[in-house]
């Protein structure tokens, strides 16, 4: 497994500013970007309703009427993003509602930045093997473009699949990174998106439903 940090955004669901900001910044330190911090289960759901970040991490325990479990289920109904618990509680009760929830991992708090390296890019892996499995083709992206992507372009459709970043693909294909980044903007133009992890809610989304 590859780690891919770079372009991954994340965003954080704590109701502890101390603890959020700490967050943050072990992330930032380990490479990844911040998409926002959002205190309350509400203002969380409000905020992805506009916005996909390419990964979650929600505490158990969270200001207003939803608890992480309750946000973590309505994530899975909308979009299906990789979602990590992050809970000072190890209980039975605890661990099998988040089970039930669908999450993509948990860590147990205290942790050191080597468990959130490793619970994040587990997630993202186990996100990416799934859209694997949906068998990806031409006609079906097809289905959802303004027009028909090229055969360049799927190929970068299937790397971003994987979590490749720019670099990565420009490497594995021999070509440059700004022609990577033109292939992948002509493919998000015609997708009708504007980021790569609306790219594969998208696919998600029209494949699952």
């Amino acid at each position: 497994m590859t780690s891919t940090t770079s372009n991954i955004s994340i965003l954080i669901i704590e109701d502890e500013g101390v603890v959020a900001h700490d967050i943050a910044r072990r992330l930032k330190k380990l490479g990844y970007d911040i998409a926002a911090i959002k205190n309350v289960g509400e203002q969380a759901l409000s905020y992805l309703s506009i916005y996909s970040p390419d990964l979650i991490l929600c505490d158990f325990m969270i200001d207003g009427s939803k608890d992480g479990i309750e946000v973590a289920e309505e994530v899975f109904k909308r979009k299906k993003i990789p979602l990590i618990f992050l809970t000072a509680l190890s209980d039975r009760g605890t661990l099998e509602r988040a089970k039930k929830a669908l999450l993509d991992g948990y860590i147990v708090m205290p942790f050191d930045n080597h468990d959130l390296l490793t619970a994040t890019e587990l997630a993202l892996y186990k996100h990416s093997v799934e859209l694997e499995k949906l068998a990806i083709s031409p006609a079906k992206i097809n289905m959802m473009t303004t027009q028909e992507i090229t055969t360049r372009e799927f190929e970068m459709l299937q790397d971003i699949c994987k979590r490749l970043t720019n670099a990565q693909i420009a490497e594995g294909k021999f070509i440059s990174v700004s022609t990577v980044k033109y292939h992948i903007g002509k493919l998000l133009e015609k997708m009708e998106v504007s980021n790569r992890a609306d790219a594969l809610h998208k696919i998600i989304k029209m494949l699952t439903t």
